[in-house]
């Protein structure tokens, strides 16, 4: 299995504050939306839903509420939930046409997530023919027609996202989808076109620093990275962490999330790169107990490295019926990863042929004389 190592993944129709605005009021029929409102960009999802479930009851800013509600599924994976409560947004009474077209990418994106492939491209054509076609719509339908196997219509559509958006970010965002279907050579392309730009910031240099990480060019990451903690960059730290540990160099992989941790006290990414460090180390408790307070704090992206580190563990501990189970959960929350579907169905199968072997080994066959050999 290939460990999660968080990569950052900047996808546009995930950002919480895109249109997500308090409505200034000035009466308690507002503090509920408000305080729903706070408790999503916080994180609070649970609390978030109710509150925004409660405006909808009350018809209070009706299309905002539903998108709100939407937001807190997506975010807890409950993709066909999310789906449903965009739609309702959509068939809200006079939506404003950003609005509409916020929606048509988040609930294209819920689609997708939950494998109904036709209606997320269905979505996306609207957003192609309805409005301005942008480098974020345009990568949003590469990433559907990827997902059915289009594969030239995804190159069509990530080249014209790039050419909209030629940043490190895009490409990087491009890299990522191929790379999870095991398709690297045509995700690196983009990495190297980006490299043309000369970088500027503390965030240029560390964007760089994670491409050649990408491309497996550790010394010359090192240097970009080490440029961008230079200028004040705390995102380094981690990426630097990222490159140390595939260099095996486990002593200074361990001080770097160390460091970045002592930033950002309640990180899931720092607490699962000391969980990979660990099982480096074949130090499985170790890595467990990182894995554990990491997930209290961790955003959606953390999580699901956070599990899927947590089955490696259990896996390398050959303790396959746990591997099994925290596979099975993961899945249920994560129905959209193939690979660990795949690696489910060969703990199932692993944990069914050593029931049966147990099972052999404890058959005794009873003699003549009523005594057991």
């Amino acid at each position: 299995m290939i460990l999660h190592l968080i990569p950052k993944k900047t996808i546009a129709v995930l950002l919480l504050s895109a249109g997500l605005l308090c409505l200034s009021g000035c009466g308690e029929d507002t503090e509920k939306y408000d305080q729903a409102v706070q408790d999503l960009e916080q994180g609070n999802y649970e609390y978030a839903l109710k509150g925004f479930e409660e405006c909808i009851a009350e018809g209070l800013y009706p299309e905002r509420s539903c998108r709100g509600a939407g937001l807190c599924c997506l975010r807890q994976t409950e993709y066909e939930k999310a789906a449903g409560y965009f739609t309702d947004a959509l068939n809200c009474d006079n939506v404003e046409k950003t609005m509409e077209q916020d929606l048509l990418s988040y609930r294209a994106t819920a689609y997708l997530k939950a494998g109904q492939y036709d209606n997320a491209m269905a979505d996306c054509q609207t957003l192609a023919m309805d409005f301005e076609k942008t480098g974020d719509i345009c990568f949003l339908t590469g990433s559907v027609a990827l997902a059915m196997d289009a594969y030239d219509e995804a190159a069509q559509e990530f080249d014209q996202a790039y050419a909209k958006t030629p940043d490190y970010d895009m490409a990087i965002r491009i890299y990522e989808e191929y790379i999870v279907r095991g398709m690297e050579a045509d995700g690196t392309r983009y990495l190297e076109q980006s490299l043309v730009n000369d970088p500027k910031t503390a965030e240029d240099y560390c964007e760089r620093g994670r491409i050649y990480y990408y491309m497996e060019d550790y010394d010359q990451a090192s240097q970009e990275l080490i440029e961008a903690m230079n200028r004040e960059s705390v995102e380094a730290r981690l990426l630097l962490g990222m490159v140390y540990l595939a260099k095996h160099d486990i002593s200074n992989a361990k001080a770097m999330y160390t460091d970045y941790l002592s930033i950002n006290e309640n990180s899931g990414k720092g607490y699962n790169g000391l969980a990979l460090c660990a099982l480096e180390e074949n130090d499985y408790e170790g890595a467990l107990k990182n894995i554990r307070k990491g997930i209290p704090e961790a955003t959606t992206e953390e999580m699901q490295s956070l599990l899927f580190n947590e089955i490696v563990v259990y896996e390398r501990m050959l303790d396959f019926a746990t591997a099994e189970d925290k596979a099975e959960e993961y899945v249920s929350m994560f129905p959209e990863d193939t690979a660990v579907r795949r690696e489910l169905a060969f703990l199932q199968s692993r944990t069914a042929l050593m029931g049966i072997v147990q099972t052999s080994e404890g058959t005794e066959e009873q003699t003549d004389d009523g005594t057991m050999e």
